[in-house]
């Protein structure tokens, strides 16, 4: 808090941040105004609410505070990765709320779509950026609308890729530290992003569908038809991260595609799942030349974004709020990314863990952060010894799953 405590210009809307993100970092089952007041001991929720909704402060200031802060701790050579997520929603009022596909509920519901840049490194990820989603026709066509839901007059439609184009940029100008971008075929198929990334010689990894169109060998054919060609000494084995359930290994092959494009190398990154043969395919691009296991890796780091949105919507309340207008939606999601770079923070600052036990998770973290921190009610020697306990079960039931999974 400390970090961000200059971009308040008063002590009440910086005491209320303060009680905001610690309550962010709480065990309380919703994280919305009403219950963030009552573990803050407030009277009542109207100050978290204003400092959300009238309060002077700039949440994109803070958001530039959460990149740096987690560049600084998690280091330098990261992947950014664009992704949205959705956020369900009741009635019409939420600025950019309709009935629109959401990913995160896997059908089409009333829900509004934030788009999202993370940054993943060895040591951990965290989100840097957000954007909402204004659909144009249901939104930006009615004046009346945008302005009771506190949208800027100044709001241009933008598609999802072009937010994420813009967050790239944002981030690249900002000094991020990262060589690679990775998303999936949303941000795949949009040529202007492509385009975008290679005028910075930033290297790619962007999913696309079976059917799109690659120039291979001089010729316009489909994804798919390329890996139909692939010969079965051309498949490669190679690791894709570390997966809930062990490392994920898959079948790997590449080809050279757009040869007649200037400045650089793309090539055409085939997947294959190794027990159902399952597909998935990505444009690439890199500056300077690359071998296949950089680009396998890149596409694995990918999940690095949905890890980011299970740990900030189920530790830090990314969905939790309860308001409905532009400035608090971003001002909202903005304070839980500070609460979830904290976590990822600490993490990625502990000494590495030995085989009897597991490092520390971002929930475990949180835990303790909430009992040993901000209660300070409970004996730190019997919540630690209690955390080891957990630790130690779980990597042995972790060794007694790869087992299992190893044998024939």
């Amino acid at each position: 808090m400390a970090r961000i405590a200059g971009r308040f210009s008063r002590v009440e809307p910086r005491r209320a941040a303060g009680a905001y993100v610690r309550g962010l970092l709480a065990d309380i089952d919703r994280k919305n105004c009403w219950n963030l007041a009552e573990h803050a001991g407030l009277a009542g929720p109207q100050t978290l609410q204003r400092l959300l909704r009238s309060a002077r402060w700039d949440a994109d200031a803070i958001r530039d505070d959460v990149r740096g802060f987690v560049v600084d701790r998690l280091g330098p050579d990261g992947v950014l990765v664009v992704d949205e997520t959705g956020f369900v929603k009741k009635g019409r009022g939420s600025a950019g709320v309709q009935r629109q596909y959401s990913g995160t509920a896997g059908r089409i519901e009333n829900c509004q779509i934030g788009v999202f840049l993370a940054y993943a490194t060895p040591a951990g990820r965290a989100l840097l950026d957000r954007r909402l989603y204004l659909p144009e026709r249901t939104w930006l066509a009615d004046a009346d609308r945008c302005q009771a839901a506190g949208v800027p007059g100044e709001t241009a439609f933008a598609t999802k890729p072009a937010l994420a184009t813009a967050m790239v940029l944002a981030a690249l100008r900002a000094g991020v530290p990262a060589r690679w971008v990775t998303g999936d075929e949303v941000y795949g198929q949009d040529p202007h992003l492509r385009a975008a990334l290679e005028e910075h010689r930033m290297g790619y990894v962007l999913a696309i569908a079976g059917n799109r169109r690659v120039d291979f060998e001089g010729v316009q054919v489909s994804a798919a038809e390329v890996a139909a060609r692939v010969a079965d000494r051309h498949w490669h084995r190679y690791r894709a991260g570390q997966g809930a359930k062990g490392p994920r290994w898959y079948a790997w092959a590449w080809a050279r595609i757009d040869q007649s494009e200037p400045y650089g190398y793309r090539w055409l990154l085939i997947r294959r799942n190794l027990t159902t043969g399952e597909l998935a395919f990505y444009r690439c691009y890199a500056p300077v030349r690359q071998p296949l296991m950089v680009l396998a890796k890149i596409a694995g780091v990918r999940w690095a974004v949905e890890e980011s949105f299970q740990a900030a919507k189920g530790q830090v309340g990314l969905d939790h709020y309860q308001v409905r207008d532009w400035t608090a939606w971003h001002r909202h999601i903005t304070l839980a990314m500070l609460a979830l770079a904290l976590l990822a923070a600490i993490a990625a600052a502990q000494p590495p863990s030995d085989h009897d036990q597991i490092p520390l998770t971002l929930p475990e973290i949180r835990r303790l952060l909430a009992t040993l921190v901000l209660v300070q009610n409970r004996s730190i020697v019997n919540v630690l010894r209690w955390s080891r306990w957990r630790r130690r079960h779980q990597a042995t039931a972790r060794l007694c799953h790869y087992q299992r999974r190893s044998e024939p």
